[in-house]
């Protein structure tokens, strides 16, 4: 079962992962679109880090909240809007659990959630060359994996993901800045998607990190 700690882990390591790959994602947006999405997702990621280390939470759903706060306050361009939306969605699926902990069917129930947030605040579908080619490979991985392990579920998410935003390269953009390029975006990978499989991998590092906390746990109480 995952819980407020690993909800923090992950946007902890999502702020770490962002910034390692910072200059990439400014690249890759500087090809496509206007090369300030990893720089102003950093900021973003680095805000919500720092704000985690300075409040208490008591569940998921408020770690959440706080991290969509914080993005649609401080990331700029579209990006803040739509991550911000996801972990908004993602905070109200998670209160909706009767539980401080999350199972693997409220891990499908965030993941649905922040999807549907997304194409809802960006008018987008898959195949468009988005974020919402990852995010919705990883709900689909993750429903397919069909695990009541939690856990597995994101590692599911994760690769997903990353296969989600590697296909982004062949497609032609549909939406946003890209679009106005048509054809000549094809070839190109769609920083959004990239940094989304980066989120999304965080997740996953995180869920296993609180498996193999609970493991020593387990070990200790014998």
């Amino acid at each position: 079962m995952l819980d407020v700690k690993w909800a923090k882990e992950w946007l902890q390591l999502s702020a770490k992962i962002i910034n390692e790959h910072r200059d990439e994602l400014i690249e890759l947006d500087r090809v496509i679109g206007d090369g300030d999405h990893g720089e102003n997702l950093d900021r973003g990621f680095q805000a919500v880090a720092a704000g985690l280390m300075d409040s208490t939470f008591s569940t998921p759903a408020e770690v959440f909240k706080f991290a969509a706060q914080t993005l649609l306050s401080t990331v700029g361009g579209a990006s803040g809007p739509l991550l911000g939306t996801a972990f908004l969605r993602a905070a109200k699926a998670a209160t909706a659990v009767d539980s401080p902990q999350l199972s693997a069917a409220d891990s499908l129930q965030i993941l649905q959630a922040a999807l549907t947030g997304i194409q809802e605040r960006g008018k987008a579908v898959p195949g468009e060359k988005t974020m919402v080619d990852a995010w919705s490979a990883a709900l689909v991985a993750a429903q397919a994996a069909a695990q009541i392990d939690p856990c597995k579920i994101w590692e599911a998410a994760a690769a997903g993901a990353a296969k989600g935003a590697a296909a982004t390269a062949d497609m032609c953009a549909r939406k946003g800045r890209a679009s106005y390029l048509g054809e000549r975006s094809i070839g190109h990978l769609d920083p959004g998607a990239v940094s989304s499989a980066y989120i999304l991998a965080a997740a996953a590092q995180a869920a296993q990190a609180a498996q193999a906390d609970q493991a020593n746990h387990v070990e200790d109480a014998h």
